[in-house]
């Protein structure tokens, strides 16, 4: 017969693929292609359906860690199925300026020269910032492209480039014309670390150990009839007593409804205070009475408006005590707690220490307790911004996977504060207004008159326009919090302000956001206001939550644990692709935090080498068709006549069908660790485990092959390949590099037409076979029953024995009768045999081990091939120390008090324990007995 096969010309297969997988080769060089080729540099013109996603930019401040490995592998995933679907796909990169980290890691490194930034001055500072950034963000690119990502490197975008810090100042300034942005003196967190201003959500609160120190304020002017000389008040932070400004009591609370209205001597300073009625006071909780001090505590400022108090701040901004301190002028903050409570017990005031462990609220950049101070700051108006995004909600936009997380987003979106957007730094978006000095009033202050514009020139038009024209403009100081231009980031990355940009009308909305659950407020938020305040439009349609990356014992990892764990170090043993597999793989579901094992003396990571191991198993798979393929490969776009097909074609083309019906499912549902499970079982066990090793005879050539072989191999061939390159096109997305490159030597296409940018294979539902997959699925575990049998009595593969399948199940005995070929071969069996029960019953007794499935019985006869009796004490010791674990695990869980006092997690997996050993020793018995 005349076989059809695509001409390879000089192909020849046993070269075609080394012998060995060599990850780092195979990935240098297809990330390589892709990028010549521009693969992933779309055109807006294209056709398909757009499908766009903004990467979520990691920050200039060094490497990458295990966290944006998994991101990276999540998205790419995501973006090459769709790839893969037809779609017009954009999937672009970028770097954030990241203004704390990266002005902390340089003041570090100025300290150590002896240097500091007011010395550097501005524009050297700057300088040496950028050059940070062109070093570590240079470095970081490489990361990204060490993994694989298929992002458009032609479109990345930096925070700071300069049609971005167009997009910030006109988002600032229409905000501003909106009456949305403002500035005024308010209570902010302050880091005097950073010596700058810090969000709420720049915030981490901590539980520390600390003490509650309670104190007395005496009665001003005690009459001679009072019974009250003094209130009792407790604080955590005493060295704030020097800013309070009145003591507030519950206005119910009758023990002290006669002293509102009194006044209270202020030991250290020469003030009198009020004493004031509240309702946010507790008059249940300790004494009833609270200091206020409205300029170091967020509640006490909220008391002090209410009831006009002065603000008196007594801290400076790096953290010491100003001239409002009194005699503890110039200590530090927690010097002067100190000494403010020695002096206390020296007047006798202390009442009571006692220890308390409460939160504490630490900056997330300078890594101290923050400092509740007043401050003039710019302002943006959230509540108009957010509700905007909850109308949009409540319409399904975006939506979140999974759907738990939708709650947490809309809640925070409640009663939601002002956000304060300056920032005390240089490294940033400078803010976008002048200060207007005239030449009688040339100091600037807090009241010193404003404009906003794009440009110090158009300031100038402004100032001049409104105060006349003998002004001098001085820029504000300030840049603004890097959360202000992040939340741009899918709408100015492609082009915005700028509403002829031909990538923002494809684009945007974007698709797809894929980012941690921990930056849900941080950032998905803010990009859901900004984008309903500039373009009227939700900026992705679905966000895509996942966990966090915990180390071998389930902690998050970080830089001050020093457990994290450079994704190189595993590239570089394991490869790209099992790295990123083995991430995937590990999902259990979208929002869950995976744990990534690995040994820290050896670097090693069992999951990644599991990966690892799996991409070999494919490799081999693929270098085994090869050689039985010869020099001409079977043309996979030619149609197969189902009629032709054996039993073992048609099972495995009905499972090539529903996995991929099943993967399509996942994926476009996110479900991509069980994508990734299914694909790897798919490949391992059904192609690797059975379909190779049933078809081996048939690919087998003889010296003399008959017409009916000659066809029958030329059939099992062309099935061979088009299961192994529908695989390849279906795990593309999970394990790209060697994807390419099998599916390039399995097809013999050209290296000019990519897998990356192939079409996904189309489905044939009339290769779908529900009862042949389950008539197969009898027969796989048949095979396993006999094997494990073989296992048990030690045969050596050399041994052949007889094999005796027992069942009255008609549909078992057509099953197991059709195959009996393979059962023999892959069963190393003398002969198979297929008996009804009745007539083995008055058969003479063989010794013989047995296995029961359901209603099938295997026997195994081994009379001569093995020492019966040697088999007989192993599995008697094997059922002793079974029997001894069993009364061991009972007894345990018949204790009380390992019920009562262990963790659940700790009794489920004794429960558990004890109901597999139980099984095991069962087995045994039956074993024992079946030796009859």
């Amino acid at each position: 017969m005349t076989e059809q096969f695509v001409d390879t010309s000089a192909f020849n297969a046993a070269e075609g693929l080394p012998k060995t997988y060599d990850p780092q080769g195979t990935e240098s060089r297809w990330q390589k292609l892709w990028e010549d080729q521009g693969a992933f540099h779309p055109n807006p013109d294209n056709p398909g359906e757009p499908f766009a996603v903004v990467i979520p930019p990691p920050n200039v401040t060094g490497s990458l860690h295990m966290g944006h490995a998994f991101n990276t592998s999540l998205i790419d995933t995501i973006v090459r199925f769709q790839r893969l679907q037809g779609k017009n796909v954009l999937c672009l990169p970028g770097t954030d300026h990241a203004s704390i980290a990266v002005q902390t890691i340089l003041e570090k490194q100025l300290q150590k020269e002896g240097l500091n930034r007011d010395k550097l001055g501005r524009e050297s500072f700057l300088q040496r910032a950028w050059k940070w950034k062109e070093e570590s963000g240079g470095q970081i690119v490489g990361q990204l492209r060490r993994l694989g990502y298929s992002v458009d490197w032609k479109r990345e975008r930096f925070t700071l480039d300069k049609n971005l810090s167009k997009a910030v100042s006109t988002a600032f300034v229409r905000l501003h014309e909106q009456g949305l942005i403002y500035r005024g003196e308010y209570l902010v967190n302050w880091c005097p670390a950073s010596g700058s201003a810090v969000s709420d959500l720049e915030v981490e609160m901590k539980e520390i150990d600390g003490y509650l120190w309670h104190f007395r304020y005496p009665l001003a002017n005690i009459p001679s009839d009072s019974e009250i000389t003094h209130l009792e008040v407790a604080t955590t932070r005493p060295e704030t007593m020097l800013g309070d400004v009145a003591v507030a009591v519950n206005p119910s609370d009758k023990r002290y409804q006669e002293l509102v209205g009194r006044f209270l001597n202020l030991p250290f300073t020469n003030r009198d205070i009020p004493i004031i009625a509240d309702d946010h006071v507790d008059k249940d909780f300790g004494t009833g009475c609270v200091k206020v001090t409205p300029a170091h505590d967020p509640n006490d400022f909220a008391i002090g408006q209410r009831h006009k108090l002065p603000l008196i701040t007594i801290m400076n901004k790096d953290g010491t005590m100003n001239n409002n301190a009194g005699n503890f002028q110039g200590l530090d903050r927690f010097e002067a707690r100190k000494a403010v409570v020695d002096a206390l017990q020296e007047q006798g005031l202390i009442t009571k220490i006692e220890p308390y462990r409460h939160t504490v609220p630490f900056s997330d950049r300078g890594k101290v307790p923050v400092e509740p101070l007043l401050s003039t700051q710019w302002f943006v108006k959230m509540d108009p911004l957010a509700s905007r995004c909850r109308e949009s909600f409540t319409n399904g936009e975006p939506r979140f996977v999974p759907e738990r997380w939708g709650k947490v987003y809309q809640d925070w979106l409640e009663g939601i504060r002002d956000w304060c957007i300056s920032r005390q730094l240089w490294w940033g978006h400078r803010i976008p207004a002048w200060f207007v000095i005239s030449e009688t009033n040339n100091k600037l202050t807090d009241t010193t008159p404003y404009v906003v514009a794009l440009s110090e020139a158009e300031a100038l038009t402004l100032a001049q326009k409104k105060y006349g024209g003998l002004v001098n403009l001085q820029q504000d100081e300030d840049v603004l919090d890097t959360w202000f231009s992040s939340g741009l980031w899918p709408f100015s990355t492609l082009g915005w302000p700028d509403q002829n940009s031909a990538d923002l009308a494809r684009w945007y909305p974007t698709s797809t956001l894929v980012t941690g659950f921990d930056i849900i407020f941080f950032w998905v938020a803010r990009m859901t206001m900004m984008a309903g305040a500039f373009t009227g439009k939700t900026p992705f349609a679905d966000v895509y939550i996942h966990g966090l990356v915990r180390d071998e014992q389930n902690r998050k990892m970080s830089k001050s644990l020093g457990n994290g764990i450079d994704p190189l170090l595993l590239i570089e043993r394991y490869g790209t692709d099992a790295l990123r597999f083995a991430l995937v793989r590990e999902v259990a579901g979208a929002g869950q935090d995976i744990r990534l094992d690995f040994d820290r003396n050896k670097e090693t990571s069992a999951t990644v080498e599991a990966s690892r191991n799996f991409a070999n198993k494919l490799w081999n798979a693929t270098r085994f068709a090869l050689i039985n393929f010869g020099n001409s490969l079977p043309d996979v776009s030619e149609p197969i006549d189902m009629a032709t097909l054996k039993l073992a074609d048609r099972w495995i083309l009905s499972r090539l069908m529903r996995v991929n019906i099943e993967t399509l499912h996942r994926f476009d549902n996110y479900a991509l660790g069980e994508a990734a499970k299914g694909l790897y079982e798919f490949a391992w066990n059904d192609i690797c485990d059975w379909y190779l090793e049933l078809i081996k005879r048939r690919l087998t050539k003889s010296k003399n092959p008959t017409e009916d072989e000659l066809i029958d191999r030329s059939i099992a061939k062309k099935v061979l390949s088009k299961v192994l390159s529908e695989l390849l096109i279906m795990l593309h997305p999970l394990m790209p590099h060697l994807t390419e490159e099998l599916w390039h030597a399995i097809t013999g296409v050209s290296e000019k037409k990519l897998l990356a940018l192939h079409t996904w294979p189309c489905l044939k539902n009339s290769f779908l076979d529900d009862g042949l997959e389950d008539d197969f699925s009898q027969l796989f575990e048949s095979i396993r029953l006999v094997r494990n049998l073989r296992a048990e009595a030690g045969l050596k593969p050399s041994q052949k024995a007889p094999v005796r399948f027992i069942t009255s199940n008609e549909n078992l005995v057509k099953i197991l009768t059709n195959n009996e070929d393979d059962i023999q071969t892959l069963t190393r069996a003398e002969y198979v045999e297929v008996l009804n029960p009745d007539k083995v019953k008055n058969e003479s007794s063989t010794k013989a081990l047995a296995a029961v499935n359901g209603d099938l019985e295997v026997l195994l006869p081994i009379e001569g091939l093995v020492d019966l009796e040697g088999l007989k004490t192993r599995l008697a010791n094997d059922l002793e120390k079974a029997e001894k674990e069993i009364s061991t695990l009972k007894g345990r869980l018949a204790n009380t008090n390992f019920i009562q006092r262990a963790p659940e997690k700790v009794v489920s997996e004794c429960r558990r324990n004890l109901s597999e050993v139980i099984t095991q020793a069962e087995l045994i018995s039956r074993r024992l007995s079946g030796l009859r």
